[in-house]
């Protein structure tokens, strides 16, 4: 598991984006005030509530009633278009499987000499960048219950389904994401939503289907925040949004599956 806070590599944003991310006052957003309201009193670095606001990686400073990015300054103050101050947590799955021609038989890559594995990538609809399926934890919610959760209904579309396809599909992730799984990452992560208030974790967690036998029974489809779907190759050549190449490249290297035709190539994209 890798346990140190990935590089800090500040996102360029567009102008819209900036504009939007600016202190939020109390006239904004409703639903989540603004630390200035007299009735708004985080418990920061604490479990408050049903909402975990502790980081994965240790103490943050609070200045002036608000939470410092533990990583420094990105330029961009309050809460931005993050939907807490302090850590945002999001969860990662990670599902892979070797590709495998005609008759079955892993295909391994003519320079490395390794097999090549894929995962499941959704194209997001907010920046229309490939990414790893996933999305933000719930008050209360578990993270294995999220890994699934967003699993469903980014890359099977599980919120369009009838009540009977609901069950079934319940069924074969249960088998999927009750099997024995390798946690890649936890912590800060880079993202053009971080701000000097509010700033996004997560946990990357992989779940391989080693003979591929568990997705030939699921049709990835589309849902929710992705539009679109599909299985794609892993190799250093991807481009994939905030820090996921990263991620994507880790896995690489825990599954011994081929990475880069060069070794000392570094991860590209990120």
């Amino acid at each position: 598991m890798a346990e140190r806070i990935l590089g800090k590599t500040v996102a360029t944003v567009s102008l819209s984006v900036a504009l939007a991310s600016v202190t939020v006052k109390s006239s904004g957003c409703c639903s989540i005030p603004a630390c200035s309201e007299s009735n708004f009193s985080p418990k920061f670095n604490e479990k408050d509530g049903h909402v975990e606001r502790k980081s994965r990686n240790g103490l943050y400073e609070i200045e002036n009633g608000r939470p410092r990015n533990p990583a420094g300054r990105t330029g961009l103050v309050g809460r931005g278009l993050l939907g807490r101050w302090g850590p945002n947590h999001a969860a990662d799955p990670i599902i892979t499987r070797w590709k495998r021609d005609t008759s079955g038989n892993k295909i391994t890559h003519p320079i490395s000499g390794k097999n090549i594995l894929q995962f499941v990538a959704i194209k997001r609809k907010d920046c229309g960048e490939w990414a790893i399926p996933g999305g933000m934890v719930d008050p209360g919610e578990k993270i294995g219950a999220t890994l699934k959760r967003e699993f469903g209904e980014e890359a099977l579309n599980s919120l369009q389904k009838s009540s009977t396809e609901k069950r079934e599909l319940e069924e074969q992730l249960h088998k999927l994401f009750s099997q024995e799984h390798l946690v890649i990452y936890k912590g800060y992560v880079d993202d053009p939503r971080n701000t000097d208030n509010a700033w996004m974790e997560t946990e990357a967690v992989n779940y391989h289907d080693e003979t591929g036998e568990i997705m030939d029974n699921l049709t990835l489809e589309a849902g929710d925040d992705a539009g679109k779907v599909k299985w794609v190759d892993i190799s250093d050549q991807l481009q994939l949004y905030a820090s996921h190449s990263q991620f994507i490249k880790l896995v690489a290297e825990k599954r011994d599956a081929h990475w880069s035709e060069d070794s000392e190539t570094e991860c590209r994209g990120l």
